[in-house]
């Protein structure tokens, strides 16, 4: 008798063997046709952005006057759908209004992404997300590039979760205003008030409620957004913050990074924009004297390239002027120390819940730079989660930090996030 017709008979190692066959050509079918449909999609993406490409110039001309005088923060001048969103979404392009350091009306552009499925009947929480440097340029927006989400860490978990996303690109970048290269309040403006932009925008179907998530560069913007929201934006309810290996401390940064090429390029990128931020305050004279003359003539020329897609040029220019570039170490030497110190985070408590990421590998964040601002953080009463990420460096930090991320988003929609202060 076979075996096989006895109830309940254990089948045959061959049998077994048979099955695992099967499971995984069923497994590898799955995998194909995923990777072809992501193949797919990344070919219309890519086809798409081509296209949109050659209207950007029209779109990100700035208002006359920029913007209408009468133009709110987060009111909505110009939007248009991406035909390139990721499968599932729908995004738009937006210019609006914000507010620069003076509390001059200024134009800034970003992109606002939602999921397809339903939203809640109190709509969509928005996660605001602030991007790591890309550059002081105004080519260097991330809205410009061929995939302006590409530098959205944790985008299609956020989507899949039901979150919207709203990604500024900063004053200076994307539409022609003054650099607000590590200018705390300029970017943070423009990370709150694309929160409000978002909610301008009928079919996004946002609520009130919102999140802000920041890496490096923006970690700096998330965190003073999170110290000013409630003044600066009141209608809003942010429930947390969350950054990931966060510029917190530019006095600890400058200090830490100016004798090498990552330091240099920085410095590059903040010397225009807080010579033309605080000229009426210091004057221009003494806050370019912190350059030596090599470090001044090639100031404009590093200031003018985009980080990660012009590394080379970059650090072709940077490099010989690694230990000359500076005549003194902005962190101890005014005006420079008083403008590094009012562009730290921290001076104001925060008091919503705060996730804070950092790898242990960073040697552009120094971790303990990182440990001291938590300190800071829980002596203030904060509720802090802090997660330290062994063996993973600056560039990857917010990405390794999503899965912690997402638990704690959940926590935090229930009203239950999980601190560690001491």
């Amino acid at each position: 008798m076979n075996e096989h017709a006895v109830e309940g008979a254990a089948p045959t190692r061959r049998d077994n063997s048979a099955h695992r066959r099967r499971r995984v050509v069923v497994v590898l079918t799955v995998l194909a046709v995923v990777i072809g449909l992501l193949v797919a999609d990344g070919i219309r993406r890519y086809a798409e952005g081509e296209a949109e490409l050659r209207t950007d110039p029209t779109f990100y001309a700035s208002p006359s006057p920029s913007p209408s005088p009468t133009a709110e923060p987060g009111t909505v001048i110009r939007s248009e759908e991406i035909a390139s969103a990721p499968a599932g979404s729908t995004a738009w392009r937006v210019l609006y209004a914000s507010r620069d350091l003076a509390g001059a009306e200024i134009t800034v552009s970003g992109v606002v992404i939602v999921p397809n499925s339903p939203a809640p009947t109190d709509g969509r929480t928005v996660v605001a997300w602030a991007h790591p440097t890309t550059g002081a340029a105004t080519k260097c927006a991330p809205s410009l590039g061929l995939d302006p989400f590409e530098y959205i860490a944790g985008m299609h978990e956020l989507l899949d979760q039901g979150y919207a996303i709203a990604a500024t690109d900063y004053p200076g970048l994307g539409v022609d205003e003054a650099s607000s290269y590590l200018l705390a309040v300029p970017e943070s403006n423009s990370v709150l008030d694309i929160v409000r932009a978002a909610g301008d925008i009928e079919d996004a179907q946002i609520g009130e409620k919102f999140v802000l998530w920041g890496h490096s560069q923006g970690g700096q913007a998330a965190l003073f957004a999170a110290e000013r929201a409630a003044a600066y934006a009141p209608e809003l309810t942010l429930q947390g913050v969350a950054v990931a290996a966060p510029a917190a401390d530019l006095t600890t940064l400058m200090s830490d990074d100016i004798d090498d090429v990552s330091g240099v390029t920085i410095a590059s990128y903040a010397i225009p924009a807080y010579t033309a931020a605080y000229a009426d305050r210091f004057g221009k004279d003494a806050i370019e004297a912190i350059l030596t003359p090599a470090g001044a003539a090639a100031t404009p020329d590093m200031a003018a390239l985009c980080l990660l897609t012009e590394n080379e040029k970059i650090h072709a220019i940077a490099g010989p002027l690694v230990g000359g570039y500076v005549t003194s170490n902005p962190a101890t030497t005014e005006p420079w120390q008083t403008m590094l110190r009012e562009n730290s985070a921290g001076g104001m408590p925060i008091t919503v819940p705060v996730f804070v990421a950092q790898g242990q590998s960073d040697e552009l964040v120094a971790p303990a730079a990182t440990d001291a601002y938590v300190e800071h953080l829980c002596a203030q009463e904060t509720d802090v989660a802090f997660h330290r990420l062994p063996d993973v460096d600056h560039g990857l930090a917010a990405y390794a930090a999503l899965p912690e991320l997402l638990l704690w988003l959940g926590e935090l929609e229930r009203a239950a996030p999980q601190g560690n202060c001491p």
